[in-house]
């Protein structure tokens, strides 16, 4: 890789770096309302809602085609923290 690449690499990281800490405090404000929402759950078999899950998977899909990203990568993030929530859910659960 030239020189000049590398220094146009490096910026690029950079920015996402940036844009990684933005990104964690976004979760970290995910995070803060489904421990809220937990707190609503009375019953374990509440934390999973399939209905809920394919409403937010296609609203996903139909946004990334509007914003021209790769339906594929989007999906697959939001399937991922989906499922990642759910299990916090799970391990996170009390009974009333």
């Amino acid at each position: 890789m030239s020189p000049k690449n590398k220094k146009k690499l490096q910026k690029i990281r950079t920015n996402l770096d940036k844009l990684d800490n933005k990104l964690l405090s976004l979760i970290k404000i995910r995070t803060n309302l489904v421990k809220e929402v937990l707190k609503l759950k009375e019953f374990k078999k509440e934390i999973v809602d399939k209905r809920r899950i394919n409403f937010i998977l296609r609203k996903i899909n139909m946004k990334s085609k509007k914003l021209n990203i790769d339906t594929q990568i989007t999906n697959r993030i939001w399937k991922n923290m989906i499922w990642s929530y759910i299990n916090y859910e799970r391990k996170n659960f009390k009974k009333k």
